[in-house]
């Protein structure tokens, strides 16, 4: 079954630490869906950028947290994936430039 790419990708991750490692060493942070594969998701970024190849996929699942409103009410944050792409050297995703 395939899936579009939209559909794995769900965001990308901009934060101090992942623009460190756009400038560094080449790596790109994505949100992704919580049950795509390595495969999948280099495919997807391929399919959504294709002036790059990726070169390698690492991914973490995040854990769901505790947060809290109002002093007392307590909520629930869902957990998420997130993969962290890394690029052929001298590939570049233009998303990310000036950010």
């Amino acid at each position: 079954m395939q899936i579009h790419w939209r559909e794995i990708i769900r965001r990308p991750v901009v934060t101090e630490k992942s623009s460190y490692m756009v400038d560094f060493n080449n790596q790109y942070t994505f949100v992704v869906h919580s049950r795509a594969n390595k495969m999948q998701i280099k495919q997807a970024v391929e399919l959504a950028y294709p002036e790059v190849s990726v070169e390698k996929v690492r991914v973490a699942n995040m854990p769901a947290k505790r947060a809290r409103r109002f002093r007392r009410v307590t909520t629930r944050k869902s957990g998420w994936k997130k993969a962290v792409v890394t690029l052929a050297p001298g590939d570049t995703i233009p998303l990310f430039e000036g950010v």
